[in-house]
């Protein structure tokens, strides 16, 4: 993969044919860092139906595919009592073979275009110690550290927290 040029892999919005390639992409990627911690999207049921979590107005997820193969995705969502003009950045995880190419860097652009587009100011997101390359990258694109969660998730299994301005 990592020698295919990105301009084959498609970005698309989500479809309810994707739940499973989807939840599976992210459970196997929190286990290949060590990161399927209690009170995470790995045990939340919610990772099965991400259709139908992101039906939900002004939340939006993107998809990649390459040949008809789901490659990983990312999105934005109003997370229960994060501030009305605040989102946060969800469920961004990619295949080992997709990483390395820029292509979580055009899932975030697409992400935070969107969160715009839907009058937000601000993207909040939660993550681990153990996703290392993934700090790397939301420190690249301005994202702050915060002392404590916003909103309400439901993962708690989550220890560290990051806001952007938009």
């Amino acid at each position: 993969m990592s020698n295919a040029p990105i301009s084959e892999i498609k970005i698309r919005n989500i479809q309810s044919s994707d739940n499973a390639a989807l939840a599976k992409i992210v459970r196997d990627t929190l286990v290949e860092f060590g990161a399927n911690h209690p009170n995470t999207v790995y045990y939340d049921s919610r990772t099965d139906f991400l259709y139908e979590s992101f039906q939900t107005p002004r939340s939006t997820y993107f998809v990649a595919e390459k040949n008809e193969k789901i490659l990983g995705g990312g999105g934005i969502y109003p997370t229960l009592n994060l501030p009305e003009n605040t989102c946060e950045l969800v469920k961004m995880y990619l295949l080992p073979e997709a990483r390395g190419i820029g292509l979580g860097r055009i899932l975030i652009e697409k992400c935070l275009q969107a969160a715009e587009e839907n009058g937000y100011k601000y993207v909040y997101l939660e993550t681990m110690p153990e996703l290392k390359q993934a700090l790397t990258i939301y420190a690249k694109f301005g994202f702050n550290y915060l002392k404590a969660p916003m909103g309400n998730s439901g993962h708690s299994g989550c220890s560290m927290w990051m806001i952007r301005n938009l």
